[in-house]
């Protein structure tokens, strides 16, 4: 199963925040997993508080698990609240369905993990990991 080198992870990680200082977001914490949804870097940024590691890989758990976006996990929920909630039971609740939870895709499509951004609104979040995937030439899917 191909997945997401260390390098490029904690690549994704520093573009990410670098994004995040570009546009004056508060805080940012970021996650990058593999495909079989275990870490492979986090960083917290000053500020940002403590729970953030959840947050953040909540996001991006969703995502690789579900094979689905963090947008689109919210789109869903909004159509099928049971479904989602269903599915966060089958996970033990550790599903965040917002945005910022974005899919990592490599060239061929196939998805080699995830990477979860919390700290401002969902949207911006989403921003600052797009930017940060995309930095390393991966294809992101928020």
């Amino acid at each position: 199963m191909a997945s997401i080198p260390l390098r490029k992870a904690r690549t994704i990680i520093r573009k990410t925040l670098e994004k995040g200082r570009e546009m004056e977001l508060k805080p940012l914490s970021v996650v990058v997993l593999d495909a079989g949804g275990h870490p492979l870097a986090f960083e917290r940024e000053d500020g940002a508080s403590p729970g953030r590691f959840e947050m953040a890989r909540g996001k991006a758990y969703g995502s690789v698990m579900l094979g689905m976006a963090g947008t689109a996990q919210q789109e869903r929920a909004g159509k099928q609240t049971y479904f989602m909630g269903c599915i966060n039971g089958v996970f033990d609740g550790k599903l965040v369905p917002v945005p910022g939870g974005i899919l990592v895709r490599d060239k061929k499509g196939a998805v080699i993990g995830a990477v979860g951004v919390t700290g401002d609104t969902s949207g911006n979040d989403l921003i600052a990991g797009t930017a940060g995937i995309e930095a390393v030439g991966l294809t992101a899917e928020g």
